[in-house]
């Protein structure tokens, strides 16, 4: 078995965490990590209170394992979600788009495991002195919301900047990621693309069929005039969202062009208008299975290549 401080930390089977994604990360699909051992985490987004209050709910009635919620720092509801998570007692809090340093200490207090997605050593230095548990270092391979490091170099460096556990994500799909990781100093992975085709995710069937017939050429960045760069699949929206930014639109022009595009794309199925948020391991991502399935997969292949990795060097 997999055991590491992020195992140890969070009271889960394997290190393995799936990323908090809008729209995606319902109820369903979180109860259903945490249910197979890793942690399921819900994407709270920009959703108001009543919503995530309801989903944490649903959650703890589809499981009794720890599980996380996400809250983009951007989100109008960011404060109110922070205390309903309070309110609630959830096991793990999880943060990004912002710095989450005044949330950390009344949520540390109230028992709560609270760890920041970080796109640099020295945020994770400055969010461990501000009582982060844990970071998760995001390289730019991955799907959404991205910083500039890739994570090959990002993860190496936050492990040494730090002495918190560091969960690297960006570029995870299968068990030989999860072993690189292990390799580079994390406690363990965070993964988002590949938990998008699962059978218990709720995204349409034209999203996972997407990212199925990806490769690795299949995604691209917008957003970078607004200073927000996205990563998803290559589509005529992504295509004219890139042809709004070179030809200088406002940032108002560009924001009103991206809103409600995503949730387009993940529950009504257009392909077309909507925006396909992926990570470039989307080329790995093959099948849809249960989320038992892929989490017990990936930790046996990790612990198989772990196993094998001394006789395969020439002595």
């Amino acid at each position: 078995m997999l055991k590491t401080a992020l195992t140890d930390l969070l009271g889960i089977r394997y290190p393995i965490i799936q990323g908090g994604m809008a729209w995606v990360a319902t109820w369903e699909l979180a109860s259903a990590v945490s249910e197979a051992g890793a942690l399921g985490v819900l994407g709270a987004g920009n959703a108001p209170v009543n919503w995530v209050r309801e989903q944490i709910h649903q959650i703890r009635a589809h499981t009794a394992n720890p599980f996380g919620v996400n809250i983009p720092l951007f989100s109008p509801f960011a404060a109110e979600v922070v205390e309903l998570c309070i309110a609630e007692k959830v096991p793990v809090l999880t943060t990004g788009a912002g710095n989450p340093t005044p949330y950390i200490k009344p949520a540390k207090e109230a028992g709560i495991i609270v760890i920041p997605v970080v796109a640099s050593a020295a945020l994770a230095q400055r969010l461990e002195r501000a009582g982060a548990d844990a970071v998760i270092a995001e390289g730019e391979e991955s799907g959404g919301h991205i910083g500039e490091v890739t994570t090959m170099a990002l993860v190496p460096q936050v492990v040494d900047a730090v002495r918190i556990p560091v969960i690297a994500a960006g570029g995870f799909a299968d068990g030989r990621g999860l072993a690189a990781a292990l390799a580079l100093g994390a406690a363990g992975v965070q993964m988002g693309t590949r938990f998008i085709c699962t059978e218990e995710c709720i995204a349409h069937p034209n999203y996972k069929q997407a990212i199925l017939k990806a490769n690795e050429r299949s995604t691209m960045v917008t957003g970078y005039s607004i200073g927000h760069p996205v990563r998803c699949l290559r589509n005529p929206m992504a295509r004219d969202f890139e042809a709004l930014e070179k030809r200088g639109a406002s940032e108002q022009e560009v924001i009103e062009f991206g809103t409600g595009r995503l949730r387009k794309a993940v529950l009504e199925g257009d392909v077309v208008h909507g925006s396909l948020m992926a990570g470039q391991i989307a080329g790995l991502v093959r099948d849809i299975v249960p989320a038992k399935v892929l989490v017990e997969r990936i930790a046996q292949e990790a612990e198989d290549i772990l196993q094998r990795l001394p006789a395969q060097l020439i002595r």
